[in-house]
């Protein structure tokens, strides 16, 4: 039996019920932001890994569903987890570290690359930072690697726990 670290035990600040405001890019020339809103529960998975199923709208609209996982595989010092929502086939597969802070959790990917104008097959590499702002409130940024290497953000989301 695997016993928690404090890699792990640091993943446990997750576990809660949790509300979402989220705003993200719109690539139509001089489109707003998208906006959207959400409801997260993360729940521990035997102190080792945290699963949150996310339930909100689309930026843009329409209805999702999301589960996240997030672990810590001690063979290699690195987070490890993925990521499926129900509006797409992708299985997102992260691999990350936490900062020298303790605060900031950045998680990499590859997946569909989502660009406009971006060929049916090609993908990109996509990079999530979660920071724990404090106990009841976290904030994503999700940035998409371009075709210069340089990383651009997409999406901001604020996550603060329920009272």
């Amino acid at each position: 039996m695997a016993k928690p670290q404090q890699e792990h035990e640091w993943l446990q600040k997750f576990v809660g019920e949790w509300t979402m405001e989220g705003e993200a890019q719109n690539c139509e020339a001089g489109g707003e932001p998208y906006r959207s809103t959400g409801t997260e529960t993360v729940r521990s998975l035997g102190g080792l890994w945290v699963v949150g199923e996310g339930q909100g709208e689309m930026p843009g609209g329409g209805a999702a569903t999301t589960i996240i996982t997030i672990g810590y595989d001690p063979a290699t010092g690195r987070y490890v987890g993925t990521w499926v929502g129900s509006m797409m086939t992708h299985l997102w597969v992260y691999s990350g570290e936490r900062d020298a802070s303790g605060k900031t959790l950045t998680l990499e990917t590859e997946g569909p690359d989502m660009s406009p104008g971006a060929p049916a097959g090609k993908t990109a590499k996509y990079r999530d930072v979660v920071t724990l702002e404090s106990d009841d409130h976290r904030v994503l940024k999700s940035f998409a690697q371009g075709p210069d290497g340089e990383w651009h953000q997409f999406m901001t989301a604020h996550y603060r726990r329920k009272k």
